[in-house]
């Protein structure tokens, strides 16, 4: 943050200047419109006019060309024409040259105080705070998963009312163990940013996980209105499957697991729910279906991965790197995944059809595929602030070139 507003400072400074540079000029300027004012000679000029004109007057009034009367109302013509003359060239005095120059700062200071009140309210000084927070942690030596929620919970107390706050909070909460504190970081997510269907889906699978796996009640109303909006949301459709096959209703868990893996990128749950459905299966007494079987490799992409060397060793090297093929008009669920560390890295990847996560969507089905590189801090598929990324889009499959990808930037 002291960078960001000495940047600021430095902007302004320059700005200041050019808006100050005229008013030092102010002096020279009235001086040389005095000078002008002082050597106009219209006046004079319109003198002479009109005497030339009274003169033209009198030799026809003597010659007998005009009467008395007609030379009293001519006379009395120019002499208004004369006077009308003079006073359009009247000039109001010109005011000193420090006149105004106490307003200039005032309004300076002015548009400068409303400029800093309006980036505190609607710009991004929270999100930068947070974001210093978690790199302090990360690259401490003592950093830990205790220290980061300390961190972050010293920013939450700070900006109670910035999103992202709380929901770098909640991961960590989740995978710690602290339930209550997790759910309660949930609610005041959905309370900041309404009813998104990705936050009441998170909602309604912790707590039908941390509270005794049953379908009934507020987790049960949470559970329809998602699906209300999303049918085919795939933690919800996971907790379906789950239920289903807690009541031996193995067919309906195979199912709903099978439309969850569809919608899913996170390689870890998909092959979770893929055990789940060969245990389905056996219960029932079928074979496996060929579609969750290992494929055939198929036509692929080779990724020669590495990361950016300036963003090496903000990450601890067991920090998870997901690899994700997807369309490229982005309307499939994931075509391929794998998972790496990153102290992998760099590592040439290969990924083909026994990389797909769903059955009936893989590789080969595309000429082309947008390949995505994410290191995740929260070892979640689920982008979180603090993550670096990579991506390639336009990849031909089936190539026998390998690409390079460089992960070389940070998700804001």
């Amino acid at each position: 943050m002291t960078l960001l507003w000495l940047a600021f400072a430095i902007l302004l400074v320059p700005a200041l200047w050019l808006v100050i540079l005229p008013l030092r000029r102010a002096g020279t300027l009235r001086q040389a419109q005095a000078d002008y004012e002082e050597q106009d000679g219209a006046d004079q000029l319109n003198i002479s006019v009109h005497q030339r004109r009274l003169a033209s007057l009198e030799a026809a009034l003597e010659r007998g060309e005009i009467d008395q009367e007609r030379f009293d109302n001519d006379r009395i013509e120019l002499e208004r024409s004369l006077l009308d003359d003079t006073a359009l060239q009247h000039r109001k005095p010109l005011k000193a040259a420090s006149s105004g120059k106490l307003l200039v700062p005032v309004l300076l200071i002015g548009m400068a105080v409303a400029v800093i009140g309006w980036y505190q309210a609607q710009g991004a000084a929270g999100d930068l705070s947070l974001y210093q927070a978690q790199r302090d942690v990360l690259e401490s030596p003592d950093g830990n998963v205790d220290t980061l929620i300390a961190r972050l919970e010293q920013e939450a107390s700070r900006q109670p009312n910035n999103f992202n706050v709380w929901r770098s909070l909640y991961p960590l909460y989740r995978d710690s163990g602290r339930i209550p504190q997790a759910r309660s970081t949930l609610e005041q997510l959905i309370a900041l940013e309404g009813r998104k269907i990705w936050l009441v889906s998170e909602l309604a699978e912790l707590r039908y996980f941390t509270e005794g796996r049953k379908l009934d009640g507020e987790i049960g109303e949470l559970v329809e209105e998602v699906l209300a909006e999303e049918p085919a949301q795939p933690k919800v459709l996971g907790i379906l499957g789950i239920d289903a096959y807690e009541s031996g209703d193995y067919e309906e868990a195979i199912t709903h697991w099978r439309n969850a893996i569809a919608g899913m990128n996170d390689p870890d749950a998909a092959e979770s729910l893929r055990q789940g459905i060969e245990s389905a299966q056996q219960r029932l007494g079928i074979a496996p279906d060929a579609a969750d079987e290992t494929v055939a490799a198929g036509p692929g992409i080779a990724i020669e991965l590495s990361l950016d060397p300036s963003l090496s060793g903000r990450l601890p090297d067991s920090t998870a790197v997901f690899v994700v093929a997807r369309d490229t008009a982005g309307e499939l669920p994931p075509l391929a995944i794998q998972r790496a560390t990153l102290g992998e890295l760099p590592l040439t990847v290969a990924l083909d059809d026994s990389h797909a996560m769903a059955p009936g969507v893989s590789l080969s089905q595309v000429d082309q595929a947008n390949v995505v590189v994410r290191v995740s801090v929260s070892g979640q598929a689920t982008p979180q602030p603090g993550d670096l990324m990579g991506h390639l889009e336009g990849i031909p499959v089936g190539s026998d070139t390998s690409l390079s990808l460089v992960i070389d930037r940070v998700v804001d």
